[in-house]
């Protein structure tokens, strides 16, 4: 933090961010010490040198970063609070934008850290605590710098135990532990792997009694006594602890809109989206089929993955495919390989911004490369068009060939018709059929 910036806090009165109410503010804070302590003597004209410099000595003659030696008495802490407030009284008369200013600012700050660790030591934690499906592990970083999930302060892990879930990533400090009330949010994936499907379905605030959604903390529009906050997601309103304006691609707007910018959701929407994020629960062709006709993408997608499950028979019977482990390419997107239909929200992301086709298209080349190409055992199980007897050999998800829906005889597009065309292969197996039936008969 630059030197201007602390000291523009430290005027507002918010330099301490570990600040609970327990020292007393100084003039700017808008208290005054309490009348029964012996701040006039002890800060007397006569005194008051020898006691600045007895405060920059502890500034700086301690190491206030590490957990001292021996216990501490009250002595100590009040020695602290009183060269905390001498700090604080220099900075307001010291000449602005001078070293010795920006000197005892920083000073002050490193004297509250220690007043902190005195106050509310580290004690041995587990490594592992489980509380409402929350899986929280202890974090060992000292450096990266976090906000608790519940009082919406920052973490200082140089001083602060704190815990992270390792389902839901949900963050908060070790003293805050117990006053969780949210769920883990993975454990609501697991049970209930869908999205709310309306755009933003709002209900009210009179719906909500005039309360969060959440933690049921009393909110209004007008901000007073919490400001309301909508989720996109949800349409609920939340506190500005429940809801710290994060953003998130909101699925319903995608599937009836095509719309992919970012929204305001709350915090528990935003680890459900990305949770689900790519998990294929999306079955377009009935949430909104008609989108298969607006957006081209889609439709390119679709035949791709069609063809892929067409080349996947010829991979599970190939030796040199299964060692080769060709369709591990998908396994970002397992689903690829086994339907035609489901689609998750990083699908639709993907397919917008235009990087799945070209990555599904490159896969398609490999595949169809191995089968057409490279492998020999792949290509003996090609199809040679039984109606006109003519050209190379045809499969499947050739784009010029047409599929017999009964027993998947592959022949040339214009030879082929549905409708009107008999099937050669069908036609021989019928009457072999037959055939068989009347040597039963006959036997």
């Amino acid at each position: 933090m630059e030197y201007d910036e602390r000291l523009a806090i430290f005027r507002q009165g918010r330099l301490n961010p570990f600040d609970r109410g327990e020292e007393e503010d100084g003039p700017q804070g808008g208290k005054t010490p309490p009348q029964h302590e012996a701040k006039p003597e002890l800060f007397s004209s006569e005194t008051r040198t020898q006691s600045s410099d007895r405060t920059m000595d502890l500034g700086l003659a301690e190491d206030h970063f590490s957990r001292p030696v021996g216990s501490f008495v009250a002595s100590d802490i009040e020695q602290l609070k009183l060269a905390i407030e001498e700090c604080k009284r220099l900075i307001l008369e010291l000449p602005e934008h001078s070293e010795r200013q920006k000197d005892t600012v920083v000073k002050l700050i490193h004297l509250r850290l220690k007043l902190q660790e005195l106050k509310d030591p580290e004690e041995d934690e587990p490594n592992l605590r489980v509380l409402l499906e929350h899986r929280f592990s202890k974090e060992k970083s000292k450096s990266v710098k976090q906000t608790c999930d519940k009082c919406s302060t920052i973490i200082w892990g140089l001083i602060q135990t704190w815990y992270t879930c390792t389902g839901c990533y949900y963050r908060c400090h070790s003293k805050c532990m117990n006053l969780i009330t949210k769920p883990c949010v993975r454990s609501k994936v697991s049970h209930q792997s869908e999205y709310e499907l309306s755009i933003c379905p709002e209900i009210g605030l009179d719906r909500q009694d005039y309360r969060c959604a959440e933690c049921r903390t009393p909110v209004s529009l007008r901000g007073v006594p919490s400001e309301a906050r909508q989720c996109d997601y949800t349409g609920q309103y939340y506190c500005s602890a429940c809801h710290w304006n994060d953003t998130a691609i909101i699925p319903a707007r995608v599937i009836h809109n095509w719309e992919f910018e970012p929204r305001k959701v709350c915090r528990s929407s935003m680890r459900y989206l990305a949770l689900m994020m790519s998990r294929p629960v999306l079955k377009l062709k009935e949430i909104n089929p008609l989108l298969f006709n607006f957006v081209e993408e889609l439709v390119e997608i679709r035949k791709l993955r069609q063809d892929i499950l067409l080349m996947k028979p010829y991979f599970i019977t190939c030796k040199e495919a299964m060692e080769a482990r060709l369709l591990l390419q998908l396994h970002d997107r397992q689903h690829f390989v086994e339907n035609d239909d489901m689609y998750s929200l990083q699908d639709l992301i993907d397919i917008s911004s235009g990087r799945l086709s070209c990555s599904l298209t490159e896969i398609h080349t490999t595949f169809a490369k191995h089968i057409k190409l490279d492998c020999e055992r792949c290509q003996a199980k090609g199809f040679v068009c039984e109606l006109c007897k003519e050209g190379d050999i045809l499969f499947p998800f050739d784009s010029h060939t047409s599929v017999c829906h009964d027993c998947s005889a592959v022949f040339h597009r214009d030879c082929y018709y549905d409708n009107s065309t008999t099937c050669p292969r069908c036609a021989r197996m019928t009457e072999r059929k037959q055939d068989e039936l009347s040597d039963e008969k006959e036997a």
